[in-house]
């Protein structure tokens, strides 16, 4: 018998181990710095409410640990559409003045590797800003150190819940330097690639709610305009 308890003794130590050295493996990361951050070009910052209940609303197939907005809104129940989440919020900009809407599809992603430290999720964002016009953001995030930072820890608190300062890089692809893909739909945008970059702060989470206190950031980079400095030579003659 003792044999046997010593046995399971040393699984559930061995488990424990395993747990916390892949929660805590400094390898795993994604960079604290965000790749624009230290951009030349010109950027456009748009803010949004990481809270549930502050959004205009957001499904997912409705047993999710965060739950739906508004309550009677339609879930995303269908097999093909399980894992996938849908967003819509107002954003705002650098000066905290209402800019535009966004709306955001997210799906759970195959490439998920948690033993890599890849938690990864794909995801859309349609952006539209009155009087400038509208963009695409296609991207891949990487929720690992969310997990390790924040649902670990609130998992293992008598309060389910956790409290701190927490800020992220969200983006991991799929473009250069861990970058995200954005294409201008229309007006000032129209026609042009751009990079992006998704990051969220977070000050509270709960384990039956999500975000209770947060907020999310969209940095795009702007390209270049040309240089007007110079007026064209005249024609000859």
């Amino acid at each position: 018998m003792k044999y046997i308890l010593a046995l399971l003794l040393g699984l559930v130590t061995g488990a424990m181990l395993f747990a916390i050295g892949l929660a805590y493996n400094p390898f795993f990361g994604n960079a604290e710095l965000s790749p624009l951050a230290v951009s030349d070009s010109q950027t456009l910052i748009l803010g949004y409410p990481a809270v549930t209940t502050e959004s205009i609303v957001l499904t997912n197939d409705g047993e999710s640990r965060v739950h739906p907005h508004p309550e009677k809104i339609l879930q995303l129940w269908e097999a093909p559409i399980r894992q996938t989440s849908v967003m819509a919020v107002v954003l705002w900009d650098s000066r905290n003045q209402t800019a535009g809407l966004g709306i955001k599809f997210a799906s759970t992603s195959e490439s998920t590797r948690l033993l890599d430290g890849r938690a990864i999720v794909d995801s859309a964002w349609y952006l539209y800003l009155p009087g400038r016009g509208s963009l695409f953001i296609e991207q891949t995030e990487n929720y690992w150190d969310f997990l390790r930072d924040i649902v670990f820890p609130a998992y293992r608190s008598s309060a389910d819940t956790w409290r701190g300062q927490w800020l992220g890089n969200m983006t991991d692809g799929p473009e250069a330097l861990g970058t995200a893909r954005v294409t201008g739909g229309s007006g000032d945008f129209l026609g042009l690639s751009m990079l992006g970059v998704e990051s969220m702060s977070v000050r509270a989470w709960r384990v039956d709610r999500g975000v209770l206190a947060g907020e999310g950031q969209l940095v795009i980079e702007l390209p270049a305009r040309p240089s007007n400095d110079s007026a064209p030579e005249d024609d000859e003659l």
